[in-house]
C-alpha cells in the first residue's frame, strides 16, 4: 500500500490513536474539536477526503464510539492514510480481534507510523515472541516514540540486557513518567562499598531529579520517594508537600511518613488523621502508630485493636506492639505468646523481648537461643544481653564469649556495651584498647565509663604543684572535663573527685558544692570530705553532722574523727563509742590509731 502524505506532519497532526497502555503521550491527548468542525470533518469525508476520514475516526474512537469510527478508519485506510491504519488497529484490538489488529498495525508501522510500531510490539510479547516485540517497540524507540521507547527498555531489562538503561533514560527524558521513576529507582540503591560514596551521591542527585520529574507528572510513588529523601536531608516543609501530594492520590506509605512528620512537628492530631486514612488503606506501619498513640494516652483497648489491625495487614510489628501492651499490663503470658508469633516471623527485637521474659522467669537455657538469634539477625541490644548471660556464668569460656558479644554490640555503637569492652581491656592491661573504648562509651552518655576513663588520663599526668588556697587556677586537664561531665550525670565517686580537684585548686567553694551533691546522694566519701573542708573553715560542729552521716554509711576515718572531736569536747563515753566503731571498720591503719585512742579514754573514764 502506498504512503499518503509527508511522515512528520502526519505524526504531528494528533490522528494515531493509541491502544490502552501505560501513558498517552500529550499530543495523542489533545486533539479535541467542536461540533461545528466535527461536522465540517464529516462533510469533507464524505467528499472522499481520506485525511478528513482519519480525522474524525481518531475523534470518534477517542469518544468511544467504535461503530461510527470504523467506516471513516477504514474509508482513509483504503485511501493509504497510516495514522487511520494504526487506529484502525486500535479499534479491531478493542472490539477483541487482536490478530486482525496487528495486521493493520504492521501496515502502518512499514509505513513509519511510531505508535503503530509500539502497539505492534507489546502484540508479540503479549504472545512471547519477544524477538519479534523487540524489532518493533525498536522500530518504535528509534523513531522517538516514548511509549515505544519505554516498552523496549521494560523488555530488556526483563532479559537483564546492559541497554535497558539506555533506553528507559531515553523514555524519560521524552517525559514519560513510569521511565523516570523507574530510573530513579534504579539510581536510588545504596553503595556497593565506602570507595562508592562519591558515585552514590551523584546518583542519588540525579535520581531526586528523576522523581521530580516523575511526582511533577503525578506519579504518586515518585512523590512518595522524593519527599523521603528531602525528609532525609532535612528539607521538611518540601518533604511534607510531596507526602501530602501522594498521599491525596492514594499513596498509603506517603500517607504514613507524613503522619510521622507532623507527629514529629506537634501536631499528633493531624498525624493521626493521616494514619488512619493509611490503616484504613492496609498500611500496618501505620496501625501500629495509631496504636502507640492510644496506648500512651492509656486507652489500651483501642490500642490493640490497631496492633491486631497492623498484624492483619502483615507487619509483624504488631505481634511485638502486642507482646509489649501485655508485658505493661503483666499478662505475662500473653505477653510470651505475641513475642513468639513475631520471633518465628523472624522480628528480632520481639526474639530478644521472649528471651527477656524467659530469663526473668528464670528459664535461661531457653533465653539463650532467642538471645543468639536475635544478635544474629542485627539485635545489638540481643548481643549485649548475650554477653550479661555469659558474664553471669563466671568461667573463663563464658567471660571470653561474653567479652566477644560485648565487642560485637560496642561495634555497632551500644553505649553500655563499649563499657564493659573498656573495663576488660582495663584488666588485661591494654590501655589502649581501653581508652578507645571508654571514649565511645563516654561519648554515648555513660557516666561510668566518663569516670573510668577520667581515672585512666589522671593516672597518666604528671603531678601538679601545690597551690595556695583561695588561689584559683581556670585551665583544666581534658580528665578533669570527663569527670566533671561524669559528675554532672550524677556519678557519686566522680563528684567526690571533682571536689578534690577543686580543693587542690584551692577553689574551696566549687569543692564543698560538688562534695555536698555526693554526700546528698549517699556518698559516704563526699561526707567525709565536705566534713574535712568545713573543720578546716572552722565549721566543726557541721563537719561532725556530715563524718556522722559517713561514718554511720561505714566510713572509719570518719569515725575515728568524731572520736577525735568528741574527745576534745570531754565527752569521752561518746568518743569511746565512736573509737571503738572506728576500729570495726578500718582500714588497719585507722583501726591501729582508733585502738590507741579507745584505750586511752578508757583510761581516762576508769581513773
Amino acid at each position: 500500500m502506498d504512503v499518503m502524505g509527508d511522515k512528520a506532519t502526519l505524526f504531528e497532526s494528533g490522528r494515531f490513536v493509541q491502544p490502552s497502555v501505560e501513558e498517552p503521550t500529550r499530543d495523542e491527548l489533545t486533539d479535541m474539536v467542536d461540533a461545528a468542525e466535527e461536522v465540517r470533518l464529516a462533510l469533507a469525508a464524505q467528499s472522499g477526503d481520506a485525511e478528513a476520514a482519519s480525522v474524525l475516526g481518531a475523534i470518534l474512537l477517542r469518544r468511544g464510539d467504535l461503530d461510527g469510527a470504523e467506516p471513516h478508519l477504514r474509508a482513509a485506510t483504503a485511501a493509504g492514510d497510516r495514522a487511520a491504519a494504526n487506529n484502525l488497529g486500535v479499534l479491531l484490538h478493542q472490539r477483541g480481534y487482536p490478530e486482525e489488529a496487528a495486521g493493520w498495525w504492521r501496515i502502518a508501522s512499514v509505513a513509519g507510523s511510531a505508535a503503530a510500531a509500539h502497539a505492534l510490539g507489546r502484540y508479540h510479547r503479549e504472545r512471547g515472541d519477544e524477538p519479534a516485540a523487540e524489532y518493533w517497540l525498536r522500530q518504535s524507540a528509534e523513531q522517538g516514540h516514548a511509549l515505544g521507547a519505554y516498552a523496549l527498555a521494560d523488555l530488556l531489562e526483563h532479559r537483564g540486557d546492559v541497554g535497558a538503561e539506555h533506553w528507559m533514560r531515553a523514555a524519560a527524558e521524552r517525559g514519560h513518567r513510569e521511565a523516570a521513576y523507574r530510573l530513579a529507582r534504579a539510581l536510588d540503591r545504596p553503595a556497593a562499598g565506602p570507595e562508592d560514596e562519591t558515585g552514590a551521591d551523584n546518583a542519588v542527585a540525579e535520581a531526586e531529579q528523576w522523581y521530580r520529574q516523575a511526582a511533577a507528572r503525578g506519579h504518586r510513588r515518585a512523590a512518595l520517594h522524593l519527599g523521603a529523601i528531602l525528609e532525609k536531608r532535612g528539607e521538611l516543609k518540601e518533604a511534607g508537600r510531596w507526602y501530602l501530594t501522594s498521599a491525596k492520590d492514594g499513596e498509603a506509605r506517603a500517607a504514613c511518613a507524613l503522619g510521622f512528620l507532623l507527629r514529629d512537628a506537634g501536631d499528633t492530631e493531624s498525624a493521626a488523621v493521616w494514619w488512619l486514612r493509611a490503616a484504613q488503606d492496609g498500611d500496618g506501619n501505620a496501625a501500629n502508630a495509631l496504636g502507640a498513640l492510644h496506648a500512651e494516652r492509656g486507652e489500651t483497648q483501642t490500642a490493640e485493636r490497631w496492633y491486631r489491625a497492623a498484624l492483619d495487614a502483615g507487619d509483624d510489628n504488631g505481634a511485638y506492639n502486642l507482646g509489649l501492651l501485655c508485658a505493661e499490663q503483666g499478662r505475662t503470658a500473653q505477653a510470651e505468646q505475641w513475642y513468639r508469633r513475631a520471633a518465628y516471623a523472624g522480628h528480632r527485637e520481639a526474639a530478644n523481648a521472649l528471651a527477656i521474659l524467659l530469663l526473668q522467669a528464670g528459664d535461661a537455657v531457653g533465653a539463650e537461643p532467642w538471645f543468639s538469634k536475635a544478635a544474629e539477625a542485627g539485635s545489638v541490644d540481643a548481643a549485649f544481653n548475650l554477653g550479661i548471660l555469659y558474664a553471669g556464668r563466671g568461667t573463663e569460656h563464658g567471660a571470653e564469649t561474653a567479652l566477644r558479644w560485648y565487642e560485637r554490640a560496642a561495634a555497632a555503637g551500644h553505649t553500655e556495651a563499649a563499657l564493659q569492652v573498656g573495663i576488660a581491656r582495663l584488666r588485661e592491661g591494654e590501655e589502649q584498647e581501653a581508652e578507645r573504648h571508654l571514649r565511645c562509651a563516654a561519648g554515648g552518655g555513660s557516666a561510668e565509663a566518663a569516670y573510668r576513663l577520667a581515672a585512666l588520663l589522671d593516672a597518666r599526668r604528671p603531678p601538679e604543684p601545690a597551690h595556695e588556697l583561695g588561689e584559683v587556677v581556670h585551665e583544666k586537664t581534658e580528665c578533669e572535663e570527663w569527670y566533671e561531665r561524669a559528675a554532672t550525670q550524677g556519678h557519686r565517686r566522680a563528684q567526690v573527685r571533682v571536689g578534690m580537684l577543686a580543693a587542690a585548686r584551692g577553689d574551696v567553694v566549687e569543692a564543698a558544692r560538688w562534695y555536698r551533691e555526693a554526700a546528698e546522694a549517699g556518698s559516704r566519701n563526699g561526707a567525709f570530705n565536705l566534713g574535712l573542708l568545713l573543720a578546716r573553715e572552722g565549721s566543726e560542729p557541721e563537719a561532725a553532722v556530715w563524718w556522722t552521716r559517713a561514718a554511720d554509711a561505714g566510713h572509719g576515718r570518719a569515725a575515728l574523727r568524731l572520736a577525735l572531736v568528741y574527745a576534745r569536747r570531754g565527752e569521752l563515753a561518746e568518743g569511746q563509742r565512736w573509737a571503738d566503731r572506728a576500729v570495726a571498720l578500718g582500714p588497719a591503719e585507722v583501726s591501729e590509731r582508733a585502738g590507741r585512742l579507745r584505750d586511752a579514754l578508757r583510761e581516762e573514764l576508769s581513773a
